[in-house]
């Protein structure tokens, strides 16, 4: 979320970092939220005021009590219950302009860091790097969904009889191989040293609005009937709420979290090619890695991030690239985005496979996240989260590069994990 006072001393800048998402309406919303904020204020004046007499009348009235002067009191009991009244219409108007402001403050994208490319949608991304080798798609390179048939190991019309689309039942091998990645994955991101958390996968409003999920993504999240609990879209909002409404010291960070979750995600109204196997699921795995840090410090660890997960698809060995997202392709909460993207050899496609993100202050202000420095002084601090990795895309572009003469190779890297080098 936006701090108000930092849109009211920047107002111009907010609306052209707007814009740079393609919010055309960008002025007509910062105007609003300040005009919003404005009638707060005044209102906050006239309640203080109000509050204020009140104050003063009750010491005249204490200094008169032991008077005769019975008409004066009265008279100063009567402005009293007068402006008693008016401080409750007050503090009821005041509260509703602080709902209202809280509510289209929540309902404002992050801004967009300078250095987001411009564009209009993931068409005009910016590809930043790409490995040379890129395997030449052939006729006899089957898509996934093909083979995970052929040797029985992930099942879509089982998941579908069981829960329904979306969720499918891995077998035999193929479970094996799962969590073997994700065993790998956790491994590396310990060594790299990151704490694992293992946290839970339901979070309340307070958690899901605190990350920004809400209000933003409340139609894409399964929730509960009877609760106001959500099943988590990722591990990001669980982890990253650990330190809501705390204050840091400085020498306790960065922060350094990694977590293996199941996430879900309702994903509504996708369909097509592009979403056909393991490319878009309801319910998946993935292994989320999550930093707290130090403004002044967050895009150098941005970076790192990056660099950590390049690292996980080399080891493998898989072809991929890295893409900067364009302002009209950028996350809700996101300042700036890099996603990693694995080539699927059976699909003739890359697959994303990686966010990794800066929110800058976005979800600090909403979770009220702070560090105190050296001085005392008190700053919101820097989050940022990635994938390493999400698993779904991941086994995809693994199975159909490693088909060749009829089995599935299983990279060097996994086969301690797996305990088997083929799949046949």
């Amino acid at each position: 979320m936006l701090e108000i006072n930092y849109i009211e001393e920047n107002k111009a800048h907010v609306i052209k970092r707007l814009e740079k998402r393609n919010l055309h309406d960008a002025a007509d919303k910062i105007e609003q939220i300040l005009a919003i904020n404005q009638q707060r204020k005044e209102t906050q004046l006239a309640l203080d005021t109000a509050s204020s007499q009140v104050n003063q009348i009750t010491k005249q009235i204490e200094q008169l009590l032991e008077t005769k002067n019975k008409e004066k009191l009265e008279s100063l009991k009567a402005q009293s219950r007068a402006l008693k009244t008016g401080i409750k219409e007050l503090e009821s108007q005041l509260n509703r302009y602080k709902d209202v402001l809280q509510h289209l403050l929540y309902e404002l994208p992050n801004l967009p860091h300078e250095k987001v490319p411009i564009g209009k949608d993931a068409t005009e991304n910016q590809i930043v790097y790409q490995v040379e080798n890129i395997p030449l798609y052939t006729k006899d390179k089957l898509p996934h969904w093909e083979l995970v048939a052929k040797f029985d190991i992930i099942d879509f019309d089982l998941g579908n009889k069981l829960t329904g689309a979306g969720f499918p039942v891995y077998k035999g091998k193929g479970a094996r191989l799962q969590r073997a990645l994700i065993n790998f994955f956790l491994d590396e991101a310990i060594k790299a040293g990151y704490e694992e958390i293992q946290p839970p996968i339901l979070v309340n409003k307070d958690s899901a609005y605190g990350t920004g999920q809400l209000p933003d993504k409340e139609g894409q999240m399964y929730e509960l009937v009877n609760e106001p609990l959500y099943l988590i879209p990722t591990a990001e909002v669980p982890v990253t709420n650990l330190y809501r409404g705390q204050i840091l010291s400085e020498d306790k960070l960065p922060i350094r979290h990694v977590a293996y979750t199941p996430c879900f995600r309702r994903e509504a109204g996708s369909w097509g090619s592009h979403v056909r196997g393991l490319n878009r699921l309801h319910q998946f795995d993935k292994v989320e890695i999550v930093q707290i840090t130090l403004p002044e410090i967050s895009y150098q660890t941005l970076e790192g991030m990056r660099s950590y997960v390049e690292s996980l698809v080399q080891k493998l060995e898989l072809p991929y690239r890295v893409v900067a997202l364009c302002g009209g392709d950028l996350g809700f909460t996101s300042a700036f985005t890099y996603d990693i993207e694995v080539f699927s050899v059976g699909q003739n496609r890359w697959l994303e496979v990686s966010s990794i993100s800066n929110f800058e202050t976005y979800q600090a202000n909403r979770m009220q996240l702070r560090y105190k420095n050296s001085g005392g002084f008190k700053h919101l601090l820097h989050t940022l989260n990635g994938s390493a990795i999400a698993l779904p895309r991941i086994m995809a572009a693994l199975l159909e590069l490693n088909f060749v003469e009829g089995k599935i190779k299983i990279p060097t890297i996994l086969r301690n994990y797996t305990g088997f080098d083929y799949i046949s």
